[in-house]
């Protein structure tokens, strides 16, 4: 397929592809994020699949690329998947775009590149915006290393012990989470990984209501579980482990210490900020000490 963009006033022509499954990444919320090279594969691609057919539009219509969108998402891969497979394997290209970002994270993109690879189809990424990315290195928090892990259970048990899961992994760790369970999640990863522990929630990244807040997890979860309603997309990023975590015995000293000025469950908050070490064990240390006591 011979298509074109534009952009400004300037009308470009894009090139026909080679017959293949094209990932793309798209805007996470500026649209003005997009490459070059994105925009000729969304003009040019015979088939344009995408989660949200409305979503895609309002890029397409942005660049004035005529190229018509094909829905391929959660509800409907297993019956679209088959069908876009069957055209590449007639020799057509096929673009597959997110709603936002770069496809096949958190999307149901890995189960059409499972498809192809299995029919020998090639397979090219056109990289662009990413929401994690974005977020790792506005956090502030180290990023020579770090761990992807998408969403958080919903459920209070089932979240605390993903983040158990994740506590002692040597990386920073990034997540994305629903605006409405953000204040519960804070409040389970003070708890599970430590209060005193460096994070940044990012919202609305690369949109008019962008906000980065940085701070250990126990500042962020009083913050937002005061905050009014909050909205937006959100990525959280919290920074590795301490390299050398206080011992045993340097927090039993602590917490007797803080318990002359302070109520257990304060002493324990207070505690798990100056040690890295979370909260719930903490406090369930300090009750074993108080029941020890003669």
């Amino acid at each position: 397929m011979q298509g074109s963009f534009q952009i400004g006033a300037h009308a470009i022509p894009a090139g026909p592809l080679e017959p293949a499954l094209y990932l793309v990444a798209t805007p996470i919320g500026n649209l003005a994020d997009i490459t070059l090279r994105a925009l000729q594969v969304l003009a040019s691609a015979d088939i344009l699949a995408c989660e949200d057919t409305r979503v895609t539009r309002t890029l397409l219509s942005r660049y004035a690329i005529a190229n018509r969108p094909v829905a391929y998402h959660e509800h409907n891969a297993a019956r679209a998947g088959p069908k876009l497979v069957a055209a590449l394997k007639e020799g057509k290209s096929v673009a597959l775009v997110s709603d936002a970002g770069t496809p096949l994270v958190s999307d149901p993109g890995y189960r059409l590149v499972e498809l192809a690879l299995e029919d020998g189809i090639t397979v090219i990424p056109v990289p662009g915006a990413s929401a994690p990315l974005a977020a790792l290195v506005a956090s502030g928090l180290p990023s020579d290393s770090f761990h992807f892990a998408g969403f958080l259970p919903a459920r209070d048990k089932a979240r605390r012990d993903r983040l158990d899961s994740l506590k002692d992994v040597p990386a920073t760790l990034v997540l994305f989470e629903s605006p409405r369970r953000l204040a519960a999640a804070l409040a389970a990863a003070a708890d599970v990984l430590g209060a005193g522990r460096s994070a940044a929630v990012c919202r609305e990244l690369t949109k008019a209501f962008e906000e980065i807040r940085r701070a250990p997890l126990g500042e962020l979860a009083r913050h937002y579980a005061q905050a009014d309603t909050v909205k937006g997309e959100i990525v959280l990023v919290i920074g590795p482990p301490a390299d050398e975590p206080a011992s045993p015995e340097d927090a039993d000293a602590l917490l007797l210490e803080l318990l002359k000025s302070h109520a257990p469950g304060k002493a324990a908050t207070e505690a798990a900020q100056r040690t890295g070490l979370p909260r719930k064990a903490l406090y369930q240390r300090l009750l074993s000490m108080k029941d020890a006591a003669p």
